[in-house]
């Protein structure tokens, strides 16, 4: 038993027990300091669609986007925009609100607050961190596998230490984004290409190991089947991560011969069409677009449409006025992609990942393996980057404007971890080199490479504890207070739709562009009976976007509201709750708040 526990498994057990408790006590120790509650809109809508799932609801969203309503309705050929059914969502990828409905099913989730006056803390976001740090333990664990085949276990463990001791993957950990299981999928892949690469050619012998030839075409073939099932899953958690079925096609047709390659990249598209197929089709029949509204990311912040124009507009289809969506030209869509990708180059993938051991990477891409399977991983890497690189640069919305880098059009991040584990294995490369006598002394080295490359995760701990609250502009108590004046059946309109969708439980449609044509041709179907405007509005320039913007009509509004002290004209939302002013305001068809004792 102690030879087991000092020389064989018994040592990786160890090994790995003590990683699962230095993750927790981390975990334990940033969530206590660096827990804040939801910020980002994310992370709201795809945790309030879990809900409804979990719930029995189906996959419906009580965050309506006009731009949904509007693509909806036209694909069923009818004017009826639906404000009397829940809103089926055609925006968000189904695969992390499904693993949130599940753990909503089995964790003992509180959504009402007990005691809004000490209020701090919301319980459903800390399990979502929860959950989420898991899926990063699970991560290190792939890292560690890929960097042990591809390199060593010293570099394997080098990149999981590189990793847990970066800062950014522990604020997309509390961020309630579906980054961690984006890792989780593009390191099960990584290593499934890397098991099919070495185990589709013969390997020579090593000290203490015989030659092993070729692997069988039925293990061939399944882990081709695999690699396709894990781009599909991965695409079904962020659509642009479809994209990596192009590296993986280049990867097996480079690490396979004859008819087993032609064989494996036939079983691999089969499998991520079928897995990917059935929830496009979905989008199709409600929508008319294969990947719901989120398909039309491309127009957003063009000339066209800029800012936040295009999801909230009812009418986006309209020969009268430039804004057409059926008229964008290529030329907008270069144009936005030369931008953002400059963008990108400049200022996302020098600091990938949040850790300049990324760099290395770079400096690794000079180096002539022998390893032909570091060759084809490699070239899988850099592919996957470029693809990335101009998915994320046409795809950015004005959330990537708001977080600039714990958003959920963060795609490169998904790819850190494979950096991290070339970039080890060049820094190990470099020590080779420095011939160390003393045998602890590489160890030293690499204790002090990784000491310096933690140090934003180290200073953190040392800077005064953040408040948990995210305000401005999320209150939850106030949110639920106000979203509770209404009945479910009714419409409630507001800046933030995703916080009264996941807070106050309540469907709620995101403030139109406009108040004429796109806010009454909603209020004509069905009257909406409530208007909350948050510190996302009254916290505007006054000048600048408050009257001189595009969307200067809500920022009049705002204006004569608090300061005339009078409604717009025809304006049906008479009654303004006095008790939030200035910060927040609230309106009604009836002085709600009233009943509610207020």
């Amino acid at each position: 038993m102690i030879h087991t526990l000092e020389e064989g498994a018994g040592v990786a057990v160890i090994k790995g027990l003590l990683l699962v408790l230095v993750v927790a006590g981390l975990a334990i120790t940033y969530n206590l300091r660096e827990f804040r509650n939801f910020s980002n809109p994310e992370a709201m809508d795809q945790a309030q669609l879990a809900r409804n799932v979990a719930e029995g609801r189906g996959f419906v969203t009580g965050f309506v986007r006009p731009l949904s309503l509007h693509q909806v309705a036209r694909h069923k050929g009818t004017g009826d925009f639906g404000l009397s059914a829940p809103h089926p969502d055609v925006a968000n990828a189904p695969l992390y609100p499904l693993a949130l409905a599940g753990l909503m099913k089995l964790a003992p989730f509180e959504f009402g607050i007990r005691n809004p006056a000490e209020f701090r803390s919301y319980q459903p976001e800390l399990l979502i961190a929860w959950f989420n740090q898991g899926l990063l333990l699970l991560a290190l664990g792939l890292t560690y596998r890929l960097g042990k085949r591809l390199f060593d276990a010293l570099v394997g463990w080098t990149a999981v230490v590189l990793l847990v001791g970066t800062e950014l993957f522990w604020r997309f950990s509390i961020s309630g984004l579906s980054t961690m299981l984006v890792l989780v999928l593009v390191l099960a892949l990584a290593n499934t290409l890397a098991s099919l690469e070495s185990g589709a050619r013969a390997q020579p012998a090593q000290p203490g190991q015989p030659a092993r030839p070729p692997g069988g075409a039925a293990e061939v073939l399944f882990l081709a089947l695999l690699a396709g099932v894990l781009v599909a899953l991965a695409g079904l958690t962020r659509y642009s991560l479809v994209l990596l079925i192009v590296p993986v096609v280049m990867f097996l047709a480079l690490s396979l011969t004859g008819g087993r390659r032609v064989a494996a990249i036939v079983v691999a598209l089969v499998a991520f069409a079928g897995v990917l197929t059935p929830w496009l089709v979905r989008n199709y029949h409600l929508s008319g677009a294969p990947f719901g509204v989120a398909g039309f990311a491309a127009c957003e912040e063009t000339e066209r449409f800029p800012g936040q124009k295009l999801p909230r507009s009812l009418h986006p289809r309209d020969a009268a006025t430039p804004a057409d969506l059926d008229k964008v030209a290529v030329g907008e869509y270069l144009d936005k992609l030369g931008v953002n990708l400059g963008r990108v180059i400049q200022e996302d993938l020098p600091k990938l990942g949040g850790n300049w051991v990324t760099g290395l990477f770079l400096a690794a891409l000079l180096v002539r393996f022998r390893n032909p399977g570091l060759v084809r991983m490699r070239g899988f890497l850099v592919v996957a980057l470029l693809l990335l690189a101009a998915a994320q640069a046409l795809g950015r919305t004005q959330l990537s404007t708001a977080s600039p880098e714990v958003n959920g059009e963060n795609l490169l991040v998904a790819l850190a971890p494979l950096l991290f584990v070339f970039g080890a294995g060049f820094f190990s490369l470099l020590l080779d080199q420095l011939e160390l006598e003393y045998p602890p002394a590489r160890r030293l080295v690499i204790g002090v490479f990784v000491a310096l490359c933690s140090l934003p995760l180290l200073l953190t701990f040392v800077g005064p504890r953040k408040t948990p609250v995210a305000y401005p502009p999320y209150y939850p108590p106030i949110i639920q207070e106000a979203a509770g004046w209404l009945k479910p059946d009714e419409v409630l309109m507001s800046d933030m739709p995703w916080a009264v969708a996941w807070y106050g439980r309540r469907p709620c449609v995101w403030l139109t562009w406009d108040i004429s044509r796109d806010f009454n041709s909603l209020h004509q179907q069905k009257p909406v009976q409530g208007l909350y405007l948050t510190p996302l509005t009254m916290d505007g320039r006054f000048l600048s976007q408050m009257l001189k913007s595009e969307e200067r009509v809500w920022g009049r509004f705002a204006v004569e509201s608090l300061v005339k002290e009078e409604m717009p004209t025809g304006f049906p939302l008479k009654h303004a709750f006095s008790g939030w002013l200035p910060d927040q305001l609230f309106m009604a068809d009836r002085p709600r708040w009233q009943e509610a004792g207020k």
